[in-house]
């Protein structure tokens, strides 16, 4: 019988996304406050004050924010510290700051301003400048926003914004969240992060796998959810469902046993089969390193060394270099240690270093380029990494980012050997390295691949934009072909050679259960990752032979989309329902 209610209406609100973190959750949502609310445009500055006095006044909100933000750096490690640090440079950035202060003047186009209002011009037009620049810089647009309502909020005397503070675990919801934020995420009180932008290596993605929460990004309405409604989130599938019903309830109770119930990584990976799959750690720190050795990792497949030299002005000594390397080092005697060297540019500029006005920093002087415009900052970067070396019981590898071809390889080997470095090796992160992979690793002893920035350069997306996530996704068969050539190329290198090219992962991608297999399937002989995903990485790849991973590879490859090639290898995995991934 017809009662005049329509079936459409009883249907619950959904919500598809990008799911960047798996897990299965039901929770009540809190919505991300809403930023500084924008000055008056006609406000006058207090009778009586000068220009110097309000130029101060920026001044002193700007060391303010800074010193905050480093203040929050100093009590996290890793990811969330890099990224704070980060943001903080950006509280002193002068094009930030002068460029308020000019907005002062009465001789300014359009009149004097308030203090308030010259920063919030001055931070739209800097971040207008970075968004028309694209990739890495047009990601610095958002740290300049968030610094911007900050500053305004501290010249105001007002709490600067934040994650909303509740008694009750809540799912945080978001239009996106700003870097300074995500840093600091208590996964005590946050369950689960869902975007309506970003994607799938923004930072909300790699923070929220970092931490372990499930997280659906490029969800597109979820900002306009009221607070305190009930959400399922399934992180995996990208999917979020308000008024979540019986069996949804029944998942998410299943997934928190699951959870719970995942072994701890025993510290040896094997396949099925027996083959041996090291499972190394993403670090950043010494007190990462040392939680990933705690966590079982067989070693550190990434130890990023920028966190030595985002927070200065100037290079930091070779001596002090010394010391932070080797606490990584002492953290894994007789383990391998594969060190990124300084991989600053594009969205980690540093002044003593990177040229702020290029304009495309993406594809401009990043990662070992540096080192044409900036000689001396590599070479005694690996002076120090080989003095720590020396000083601990670590087996060190080097490699180097943004390695394009072999000419590159081959001198960047040769400095690696002045410096008394017996390991170099290569970021395969642009396309011409995986291309010509058989060439570049006749240079060097082994590859890494950066997943991240290879999916971004192979697919033309910049990996920040919500609309282009779908081809910003390192299941796209393109990046997995790529992929297949470097460990076929790293074959031939060790065949004309006579030693082994072994190429691991230490991009996002290697975190991915499912993805692992796919990667191990396709040549890979290691994976890095953040120390929390171990466990699951381990219990998939477990269950599954070689034969049975390059059976899975070749359906990924041949598969027509990234969704597809995911849901085709999924659906052959049990283990992942099974384990609530």
């Amino acid at each position: 019988m017809n009662n005049g209610v329509s079936a459409a209406a009883t249907l619950p609100q959904q919500f598809s996304g990008v799911g960047v973190a798996p897990g299965r959750v039901l929770g009540l949502v809190r919505q991300m406050p809403k930023a500084i609310a924008e000055p008056d445009a006609g406000e006058v500055a207090p009778a009586g004050s000068s220009i110097e006095e309000q130029a101060q006044r920026i001044k002193d909100a700007g060391k303010a924010v800074r010193a905050e933000l480093q203040a929050r750096a100093a009590a996290v490690t890793g990811e969330g510290r890099e990224v704070l640090e980060a943001t903080a440079l950006m509280a002193s950035d002068p094009m930030l700051i002068k460029g308020a202060i000019k907005l002062l003047s009465a001789e300014a186009p359009g009149g004097a301003r308030t203090a308030e209002r010259a920063v919030w011009e001055s931070g739209a037009k800097v971040a207008e400048t970075l968004t028309a620049l694209g990739g890495y810089m047009a990601e610095r647009a958002t740290d300049v926003l968030d610094v911007r309502g900050r500053i305004v909020a501290e010249l105001r005397g007002l709490p600067a914004p934040g994650i909303p503070v509740a008694e009750a675990p809540f799912i945080l919801a978001a239009e996106d969240l700003a870097p300074a934020d995500t840093a600091t995420l208590d996964p005590a009180k946050v369950i689960a992060l869902i975007t309506s932008s970003g994607g799938p290596q923004s930072h909300t993605a790699i923070l929220a796998r970092a931490l372990g929460l499930p997280a659906v990004v490029a969800a597109s309405g979820v900002d306009a959810l009221a607070d305190g409604t009930e959400v399922y989130v399934d992180g995996a599938a990208g999917s979020i469902t308000a008024e979540p019903s019986g069996e949804q309830r029944v998942a998410a109770a299943a997934w928190s046993v699951q959870a719970s119930a995942l072994s701890a990584f025993t510290g040896n990976n094997t396949l099925a089969d027996g083959v041996h799959l090291p499972l190394l750690a993403n670090v950043g720190t010494g007190a990462d390193a040392i939680k990933a050795a705690a966590a079982g990792a067989e070693g550190v497949g990434l130890l990023r060394t920028e966190f030595c030299f985002l927070d200065r002005v100037e290079e930091p000594t070779v001596e002090e270099q010394i010391q932070a390397y080797g606490a990584v080092f002492a953290a894994f005697p007789g383990k391998k240690v594969v060190v990124r060297t300084l991989d600053a540019g594009a969205d980690k500029p540093l002044p003593f270093l990177t040229n702020a006005d290029e304009p495309n920093p993406a594809l401009g002087v990043r990662g070992y380029r540096t080192d044409l415009t900036s000689p001396g900052v590599l070479a005694r970067q690996l002076e120090a990494i080989a003095a720590a070396e020396a000083a601990n019981a670590a087996e060190v590898w080097v490699m180097a980012p943004m390695i394009s071809t072999a000419d590159e390889a081959a001198q960047f080997a040769s400095m690696c050997a002045v410096a008394g470095l017996k390991t170099p090796g290569v970021m395969v992160e642009v396309p011409s390295a995986a291309l010509t992979s058989a060439t570049v690793l006749r240079e060097v002893a082994f590859a890494s691949l950066g997943t991240n920035d290879l999916t971004q350069y192979a697919m033309a997306a910049d990996r920040q934009l919500g609309p282009l996530a779908t081809l910003n996704d390192p299941w796209q068969p393109a990046v997995l072909a790529l992929v297949k050539m470097t460990a076929d190329g790293a074959s031939l290198a060790s065949a004309a050679t006579g030693a082994p090219k072994p190429v691991g992962v230490c991009g996002e991608a290697a975190a991915d259960p499912a993805l692992a297999v796919v990667l191990t399937g396709l040549g890979v002989t290691s994976l890095s990752m953040s120390a929390r995903a171990l466990a699951a990485v381990s219990a998939v790849l477990k269950t599954v032979t070689m034969e049975r991973a390059q059976q899975l590879a070749g359906l990924a490859l041949t598969a027509p989309n990234a969704t597809a090639a995911q849901a085709d290898v999924r659906a052959e995995l049990p283990i992942l329902a099974e384990l609530g991934l």
